[in-house]
C-alpha cells in the first residue's frame, strides 16, 4: 500500500457542533426509547434522526434524496458512530424512519425533547409566544376528503393534515399549503410546541385551542404572548384560566372609541431615562380597565412616535394616489352619457366604492341630447374629501392597544406588557430560519401529508437545536465578560451561531496511518468550543 493511500481526510467543520449539541439533549436516547432498537438494522432510528438534523443544519440545502451523498466527504464515523457508513442511510431507511416518527406521535417525541431541554437548561418560561405561518407546496398529495369529516376533528388531531389552498403567508395563494403553529420561549426563542394545520385552516379558529393543548403538555405557570388574532370572545372564553397577553383587534367598536377619544399620557421627567434605559423612549401610553367577553382585562393604549410618523406619510401617500386616481374617475363620469338618471348615479356609487379618503359627489344631472337627437344625462360632480375619515385615520396613527388578562394583584408594568408583546417576534425568527433557502425545506418531495408533519417535525428540532446553541453561546460570552470578533471584525457578545458555523469551515478529520487526529483547530475555536456545551468539545478536543 502506498504512502498516499493511508491518509485520509474527511470533513468535520461546524458539523461537530451540531452532533454535540444533539448529544447534551439526549435526542438519539429519547428517539431509540421510544421506537426501540432493532438488533438486525445497521443503524438505530434515533441515530437516523442525528443524522437527519446534523444534514438541516449542514447549511447545503440538500434534499432528502441526495442525503447519503451529504456525508460522503464527511467524518460520518466521528459524528455518527463507528462503522456507520453514508450508504445506510439510504431513502428507504429514512423514509421508515420518518413514518415509525408519525405513527408514534410528533408531538409526544417533541414534548419529551422540549421537557429535556427545560430542565437541564433550565429555560426561563415566564413569558412564551404564539404564532403561525404557513408552507407552500409544490405537487399533488394523496389525503382528501370532505369539508364537514374534516371540521369533526380534534384540534389536535390523529388524522393527517389536509393540504389545501389557504391565506397565503408566502403570497403565493397558487399553491396548495400546510400551516405551523409554534411556541416559543422568550428565554432564547426556544421552540416549545409546534403544530401543523390544515392549509386552509384559520389562526382565529384554532389558536386559543392550541394554547389549551399546550398548557396540558407543559405544565408551567407562563403567560402567553400572541397577536390579535388570539382576541375575540370565543377564545377568550376558552383560555380564561390562562394567563395572556394579546393584541386587540380595531375592528372591536371600543378599540375604536378609545383610540379615537383617549389622550395617552405625557411623560415625566423621572420617568424618561427609565424609558430610554428599557429603549421605551419612543412610546407614551395609558391603561383602562375593560371587560371583554365577560373577562375583565387591562388595556394599554400605547403611542408609538415612529409608527405615528410611518401612518402618516403612508396616509399622506394614499391621499395623493387618491387625488390622482379620482381625477381619472371625475374627467371619465362627466364625459359620459347616461340613458337614464339612475345609470348615473349608479356609476358615480360604484366608483366612490373604489376610493377611501376622497368621495365624487353630484353636483347637476343634466338634460340634454345626443348627436342623434336622443334624451341622455349628463353629470357634473367634484371631488371632496372625507374629513371624518381622514380625521380618524389621523387620530389612529401610531396607535395601538395590547390587552391582559393580569389584572389587581396579578397586575403587571405597563412597560413589562409592552416589552414583552414586542419580543413577539422570536416566533417570527424561528419561521425566518425555517424558510431560509439554505434549509432544507426544499425536502417538501414527499407525497403524502403524514411525511410533511413528520418534516416539519424534524425541521423545528433543527430550530431548537440551532436556538439552544445560540443561547448557551451568548450566555457564556456574558459570564466570561470576553466576545468574539464577528464578520465586519468588530467584538460582539451577542454572535449568531450561523457566524460561528462559518468560523468553523475547513477542520478536518485526518486519518493518517491509523493515527486519527483533528486539524485546523485554531486558539480562537478553541475559546470557542470553550464556550459551548462540552458533548460539542468532544468531537473537536
Amino acid at each position: 500500500m502506498s504512502y498516499l493511500e493511508e491518509i485520509q481526510v474527511k470533513n468535520l467543520d461546524h458539523l461537530g457542533i451540531v452532533a454535540g449539541l444533539i448529544d447534551e439533549i439526549g435526542i438519539v436516547k429519547i428517539i431509540n426509547n421510544k421506537l426501540g432498537i432493532d438488533v438486525r438494522e445497521k443503524i438505530s432510528a434515533g441515530t437516523v434522526v442525528k443524522s437527519i438534523l446534523i444534514n438541516g443544519l449542514g447549511f447545503v440545502s440538500r434534499p432528502l434524496y441526495l442525503f447519503s451523498q451529504f456525508f460522503q466527504d464527511k467524518a460520518i464515523e466521528k459524528l455518527l458512530g463507528e462503522r456507520i457508513k453514508p450508504d445506510y442511510l439510504n431513502d428507504d431507511k429514512i423514509g421508515r424512519v420518518m413514518d415509525e416518527l408519525y405513527k408514534y406521535g410528533l408531538n409526544n417525541i417533541f414534548i419529551e425533547v422540549v421537557l429535556e431541554v427545560i430542565k437541564k437548561f433550565k429555560i426561563d418560561l415566564k413569558y412564551s409566544h404564539l404564532d403561525s405561518t404557513s408552507f407552500h407546496l409544490d405537487g399533488e398529495y394523496k389525503r382528501e376528503e370532505d369539508k364537514e369529516k374534516q371540521e369533526e376533528e380534534k384540534i389536535i388531531k390523529e388524522r393527517p393534515i389536509f393540504i389545501k389552498k389557504g391565506y397565503s403567508r408566502d403570497h403565493r395563494p397558487d399553491l396548495k399549503q400546510c400551516v405551523l403553529d409554534l411556541i416559543t420561549s422568550q428565554d432564547g426563542d426556544i421552540p416549545l410546541f409546534v403544530r401543523v394545520g390544515d392549509g386552509n385552516e384559520s389562526d382565529k379558529a384554532v389558536f386559543g385551542k392550541v394554547l389549551v393543548e399546550f398548557k396540558k403538555q407543559i405544565k408551567f405557570d407562563s403567560i402567553m404572548v400572541c397577536d390579535s388574532a388570539l382576541y375575540g370572545q370565543e377564545n377568550l372564553q376558552l383560555i380564561q384560566h390562562l394567563k395572556w397577553i394579546t393584541r386587540v383587534p380595531m375592528t372591536i367598536k371600543k378599540a375604536k372609541e378609545l383610540v379615537q377619544n383617549i389622550e395617552v399620557e405625557e411623560v415625566k421627567d423621572e420617568d424618561k431615562e427609565k424609558r430610554s434605559d428599557l429603549n421605551l423612549e419612543s412610546y407614551t401610553w395609558k391603561e383602562e380597565i375593560v371587560t371583554y367577553g365577560g373577562i375583565k382585562q387591562t388595556w394599554l393604549i400605547v403611542l408609538s412616535e415612529k409608527r405615528q410618523k410611518s401612518d402618516l406619510e403612508k396616509l399622506e401617500k394614499q391621499l395623493s394616489q387618491e387625488e390622482k386616481k379620482s381625477q381619472k374617475f371625475l374627467k371619465e363620469i362627466q364625459s359620459e352619457e347616461f340613458e337614464h338618471p339612475q345609470a348615473a348615479r349608479y356609476k358615480l356609487k360604484a366608483i366612490n366604492k373604489k376610493l377611501r379618503l376622497l368621495e365624487i359627489k353630484e353636483v347637476e344631472l343634466i338634460e340634454t341630447y345626443s348627436k342623434k337627437k336622443e334624451k341622455i344625462y349628463k353629470m357634473i360632480s367634484l371631488i371632496i374629501k372625507k374629513d371624518e375619515e381622514i380625521s380618524r385615520k389621523t387620530k389612529e396613527a401610531g396607535k395601538f392597544i395590547l390587552a391582559t388578562n393580569l389584572v389587581e394583584e396579578n397586575k403587571l408594568e405597563a412597560s413589562e406588557i409592552l416589552i414583552t408583546y414586542k419580543n413577539q417576534q422570536s416566533t417570527e425568527r424561528g419561521f425566518r430560519f425555517l424558510k431560509d433557502p439554505l434549509f432544507f425545506t426544499d425536502s417538501f418531495f414527499v407525497e403524502k401529508p403524514e411525511r410533511i408533519e413528520t418534516m416539519l417535525f424534524l425541521m423545528s428540532l433543527c430550530l431548537l437545536i440551532y436556538n439552544l446553541g445560540q443561547r448557551e453561546l451568548i450566555n457564556c460570552l456574558k459570564r466570561v465578560k470576553k466576545g468574539i470578533n464577528n464578520q465586519v471584525g468588530k467584538v460582539t457578545l451577542r454572535p449568531t451561531l450561523r457566524w460561528i458555523f462559518q468560523c468553523f469551515q475547513g477542520i478536518h478529520y485526518v486519518i493518517l496511518n491509523g493515527v486519527k487526529q483533528i486539524v485546523n483547530l485554531t486558539e480562537e475555536r478553541r475559546f470557542i468550543l470553550s464556550l459551548l456545551p462540552a458533548s460539542c468539545q468532544r468531537y473537536y478536543l
